[in-house]
């Protein structure tokens, strides 16, 4: 991927912001910082970076797709609260077989899978 300041600003807010955000956010986030960086470029540089896995990308319950920076390298899901964004990193446990299981059973090769969880925090369940 071509490094640009535009990509670069993106980047830079991706790192900064541990939760997921949609583009629209993200953009808002460059705007705020005074970076001239516009949403189709945002879009773009999110999908190239989710491509080569610098960045996660998940579909939120309301269907949007939303984007983080991950600490973690190694295949992980997320536990998301769907209040404040907060969001935690989580091995798969039991997924991982159960998806090989499913794969097996129907005569597939298993390539790769998604399971993210949603819910609540103990912080946003307290507010209310």
């Amino acid at each position: 991927m071509r490094t640009t300041k535009q990509r670069t600003a993106v980047v830079e807010v991706m790192q900064e912001i541990d939760r997921f955000l949609s583009a629209k956010e993200i953009h808002t986030a460059l705007q705020e910082r005074n970076a001239k960086v516009g949403l189709t470029t945002v879009y773009r540089t999110l999908q190239s970076l989710v491509d080569i896995d610098a960045v996660d990308a998940l579909h939120s319950p309301t269907g949007e797709v939303l984007y983080r920076h991950c600490e973690t390298e190694s295949h992980h899901h997320h536990l998301l609260c769907t209040n404040c964004g907060r969001t935690e990193e989580i091995d798969g446990g039991p997924i991982e077989k159960w998806a090989q299981q499913v794969a097996d059973t129907y005569g597939f090769q298993l390539t790769g899978h998604d399971a993210e969880i949603f819910g609540v925090c103990e912080k946003c369940q307290a507010k209310s």
